[in-house]
């Protein structure tokens, strides 16, 4: 089997907003095409037109070389082979940051070709199951421009989503440092009280994580709200500071008592060894685009396994990556969750529409897929309605 083409599709919400802190606004859907009629499907979060531009430009020399020049003619069935040569070649142009994000819709189109020809579930090509069934939580952005409509918006969503069957979510309390959601603006008294709210709503048998989207300036700083945080009972708190920082982080491993989880915006195994044994974060969130694809997040899980941290996959897009997050979690006993944006309250039609069967509840839980390769089916009529740039071919 040799690789014939890639397409490449940047997909937009015809009304998003550019003050919310929401990426599921817009997609880049990759399909990878073969000679036998096989055709893999991939996302990754990030600027999807650059996404695609990096992947269609041509290369001119050795450390440099196209991503799609270097993909046609391979062989699909040889997903971790074709990642080394795309990371290899694209060295000088790609390596971290948006070549990798690229590379990672690839490889994710790869192991979806890799299932459906050998008629086999990614899970399996993956080591095969480790656990009887997946654990989603439920993330949930608010709507509300106030911090009040914020906090009650939020409580609301985190109720219905137990009521939908969830037994955990994560609360996206965004209202301080450069990233809040709809301009909103609050302070630290805010964050506590829209936590209490949260657990209020869902009581003490719910599990509840947080993030607060790299809202504080030091550890310090941070840690004097966390240890306010504290009597909700928080399975983890995401991103309190901002990446670059891994002192910081280890400080709050050290002294916080709250677990700490980073790593959605980190590129390739190398970053998260950074993050894991300099940071000490106790949760990784490798997102499978972003990381690399699932050649790259298998090897970030093995890291998470050999050190004794936890693993949970960041996925704030659609049904393409809740799929690959599954599959990737099925193959590894220390996932402890997968993230899982509910369809029924996302305000993206992306996250919506995209794909035509969603992974079931069942109790709580994802019981592990069944069909070839990842396991969903692209709604084309969505594709059609929310397309906004075709890849060149």
């Amino acid at each position: 089997m040799k690789v014939t083409a890639i397409d490449t599709y940047v997909l937009l919400d015809p009304g998003y907003d550019p003050t919310a802190c929401s990426s599921a606004q817009d997609d880049i859907v990759v399909l990878v095409h073969t000679d036998e009629g096989i055709t893999g499907i991939g996302e990754v979060d990030t600027n999807p037109w650059v996404a695609q531009a990096m992947i269609h430009a041509r290369g001119t020399h050795v450390l440099g070389l196209g991503l799609e020049e270097m993909l046609i003619g391979q062989d699909p069935l040889q997903p971790e082979a074709i990642w080394d040569r795309l990371y290899t070649g694209s060295f000088m142009t790609g390596r971290r940051g948006l070549g990798i994000c690229a590379i990672g819709a690839i490889d994710m189109a790869l192991w979806d070709i890799r299932g459906k020809a050998l008629n086999q579930p990614v899970w399996k090509l993956l080591g095969g199951a480790r656990k009887q069934h997946i654990a989603p939580y439920a993330s949930l952005l608010p709507t509300g421009r106030t911090p009040r409509e914020y906090r009650d918006s939020l409580a609301a969503k985190a109720k219905e989503a137990k009521r939908l069957g969830f037994k955990a979510g994560k609360m996206e309390v965004c209202v301080k440092g450069p990233y809040s959601h709809n301009g909103i603006q609050a302070g630290d008294d805010v964050i506590v009280e829209t936590v209490a709210a949260c657990r209020e709503a869902v009581g003490p048998d719910f599990v509840m994580m947080v993030d607060v989207c790299y809202c504080w300036s030091n550890a310090k700083e941070a840690l004097r709200v966390m240890r306010q945080l504290e009597p909700y009972d928080l399975f983890f708190l995401e991103t309190p500071l901002q990446l670059d920082d891994l002192d910081g982080h280890a400080f709050l491993h050290d002294h916080s008592p709250i677990r700490i989880a980073a790593g959605e915006l980190q590129n390739t195994r190398f970053e998260f060894l950074d993050l894991m044994d300099r940071g000490k974060v106790d949760v990784a969130q490798p997102d499978v685009g972003r990381v690399g694809g699932l050649t790259e997040a298998r090897r970030v899980c093995d890291m998470a396994r050999d050190r004794g941290r936890l693993i949970v996959p960041h996925c704030w897009k659609t049904g393409i990556g809740i799929a690959a997050s599954a599959h990737l979690s099925a193959a590894n006993e220390h996932c402890a969750y997968i993230e899982f944006l509910p369809a029924q309250l996302a305000e993206s039609p992306l996250r919506r529409d995209l794909v035509l069967e969603e992974l079931r509840l069942v109790d709580g839980m994802v019981p592990l897929p069944e069909k070839p390769g990842l396991g969903i089916e692209l709604n084309w009529d969505a594709m059609t309605k929310y397309t906004v740039s075709k890849g060149p071919r």
